[in-house]
């Protein structure tokens, strides 16, 4: 299989308009994926760029959902997890809107299971290639650790879950990008990275 992989972008300060973007022949609608280890600005981006393209913001489940539990995560609960990833790609599917972007996907999902667990459901596995993703945007662990109840991976566990991340785009050959730097030089990166993608002048 190909591996379609594309590596950190300059900084660029040139960034394409929604119009160019909601305009592109090939796709009816386009889904983007921010992806990352723990503490990476996955969420900050995310919402950033939704806001940026007036695109549809599909919120991390994962958080809100262990945040609720009154006892520590068990292999049902990430199960129900994922299913609720892909209740929420389905929803865009049937959606009117064209543009969206998701704030952690079934990739993160899958090495979860497998780190926490050492294994995954049967099922998982077809839900990655029927959900198909057309840019990942894979956050750098290069952000400074901010601690809370629910994260559980940093120092060194950050660097290895962003290779495991990494291992698993490069599986599947799926499209996706570093995304590394600080504050508006991360998202000038994203803007940069998805202007590249979709060759938009």
């Amino acid at each position: 299989m190909e591996e379609r992989i594309y590596k950190t972008i300059a900084f660029n300060t040139e960034v394409f308009s929604t119009f160019e973007l909601m305009n592109q022949p090939q796709k009816k609608q386009i889904r983007i994926a921010i992806t990352g280890p723990e503490s990476s600005g996955k969420t900050t981006l995310a919402t950033q760029l939704a806001e940026m393209y007036k695109g549809q913001y599909i919120p991390e489940f994962a958080r809100e959902y262990v945040e609720e539990l009154s006892h520590h995560y068990t292999f049902q609960d990430v199960e129900t997890i994922a299913h609720a990833q892909v209740k929420q790609y389905e929803a865009s599917l049937k959606s009117s809107e064209r543009l969206f972007f998701f704030d952690t996907w079934l990739i993160i999902t899958k090495v979860w299971f497998r780190w926490v667990f050492g294994k995954t459901p049967d099922w998982l596995e077809g839900q990655i290639m029927d959900c198909p993703i057309d840019l990942f945007l894979l956050c750098r662990p290069d952000l400074p650790w901010e601690a809370d109840p629910v994260r559980e991976n940093g120092g060194e566990n950050r660097i290895r879950l962003f290779k495991e991340y990494r291992n698993e785009l490069i599986h599947y050959g799926f499209s996706f990008v570093e995304i590394s730097g600080t504050d508006d030089q991360r998202l000038n990166n994203a803007t940069d990275a998805i202007r590249k993608f979709y060759k938009l002048s």
